[in-house]
């Protein structure tokens, strides 16, 4: 990574002379309905020098954690707003660190938007026309947006999508078999994401094998509590399990994933219920956390099944069946298949469900090594699967890096 660095302050976003030998830094912001993620991330090694979590803001509880090296920190920001958050975490930044530039999670561009781009007033301006096809993350995003210019008035502001990287699926796998004029007039389409996970690890990936990642053929699973994967080849996305929403696809910790349309008519007569209402079943009360009647979280899962709890072995069953149904799926967007690559909080720490998948993979050849399954991977491949099988990689993410190197690439053009 490199960047001419500016001269804008970090704490005030106002032009003054730089520090001697600045440490110059992109930072990172992922902004929620109440809370904030951020991260700084130095230019010049790609490392980590901050990272941390706003939340709760607006209410009496407004709390801000970080990490600062090796040191855990956190304290009270009672009625904290968006911007007070954004200047309580300018406080923590080191002395010498230069914000050079600020990039920005945005999840949903629509087919505005293949790439990331420095921000403007036309750009915010389509960002907020996307906010329909994303209504509980783009106003939210576009917050944090405003918020960062508020902030950092002079530092460049660059927004990477979530859907950008999907943006080459061909119309065979984007469409839906709908009528027609319902995409050329609403956009309704396939659009992904987790786009900068998939991108991320497809990339490492390659770079692990020591081949171009312009001549491999992958399939990447990004698994935590949202989960999707997709179909790469020659860098490109083939195929993925989103769809218009983030709701499409794979089992997830409180989404459903995929089901029968009919569905909602179907509860809406039998209980009288909202589509509002049904939304948010699908939404917030299913996948893991309404199988299991117990939790979202797979650690909490896979130790209640292991203790003989019936429907946490249930969700389990049902999370890797279709996990491993999709990934067979996805390998008739592709030409060559070279690896399976594991990511994500579950797809990266979780043996169990890594072997639960590969059982019902045999057709393609998968057969899990159980020593390098029960350490997460050989280094420095990262490889789990037995020598003569099908490739299985465990990669872990790194989405603020990703989005920094974005952020980055959008300043040197």
């Amino acid at each position: 990574m490199s960047v001419s660095p500016s001269n804008t302050s970090p704490a005030t976003g106002s032009r003054e002379p730089a520090p001697a030998d600045p440490r110059p830094a992109i930072l990172i912001i992922n902004c929620g309905s109440s809370s904030v993620k951020f991260a700084l991330i130095g230019t010049r090694r790609e490392t980590l020098i901050l990272s941390g979590l706003a939340e709760r803001l607006g209410s009496p509880e407004a709390t801000m954690s970080w990490k600062d090296g090796e040191a855990k920190k956190a304290k009270s920001l009672p009625g904290a707003d968006l911007i007070a958050a954004l200047h309580e975490m300018i406080g923590l930044l080191p002395g010498n660190v230069q914000v050079v530039a600020v990039g920005h999670r945005v999840v949903h561009g629509a087919e505005a938007f293949s790439h990331s781009v420095r921000i403007d007033a036309e750009v915010l301006a389509s960002i907020e026309r996307c906010s329909a096809l994303a209504p509980l993350h783009n106003p939210a995003n576009l917050a944090g947006l405003r918020a960062a210019m508020t902030v950092f008035p002079d530092t460049p502001q660059v927004a990477v999508f979530d859907t950008a990287f999907h943006q080459t699926l061909p119309q065979r796998a984007y469409l839906y078999a709908v009528p027609y004029e319902w995409y050329q007039t609403d956009g309704v389409r396939r659009y992904g994401f987790h786009g900068t996970s998939h991108r991320y690890v497809a990339s490492e990936a390659a770079r692990r094998l020591g081949q171009p990642l312009e001549s491999l053929g992958l399939i990447t699973a990004h698994l935590g509590n949202g989960c999707s994967a997709a179909a790469i080849e020659g860098g490109r996305c083939m195929d993925t399990t989103m769809g218009l929403s983030p709701l499409e696809g794979l089992v997830m910790g409180t989404r459903s994933g995929d089901i029968d349309p009919s569905l909602q008519e179907f509860m809406a007569a039998r209980r009288g219920w909202s589509l509002e209402r049904i939304m948010r079943a699908l939404n917030r009360e299913s996948g893991l956390l309404g199988l299991s009647g117990l939790s979202n979280d797979m650690r909490t899962l896979v130790e209640a099944a292991e203790g003989g709890h019936a429907r946490a072995q249930l969700a389990i069953d049902v999370f890797a069946y279709r996990l491993a149904k999709s990934i067979s799926a996805l390998s008739a967007a592709l030409t060559r298949l070279d690896a399976i690559v594991f990511t994500g909080g579950i797809g990266e720490n979780s043996k169990f469900i890594r072997a639960r998948t590969a059982e019902s993979l045999q057709v393609l050849g998968v057969a899990l090594d159980p020593a390098l399954n029960d350490v997460h991977g050989e280094p420095p491949s990262g490889r789990v699967s037995q020598t003569g099988t099908r490739l299985c990689l465990v990669v872990p993410t790194n989405e603020e890096l990703m989005i920094a190197r974005e952020t980055l690439s959008v300043l040197n053009t």
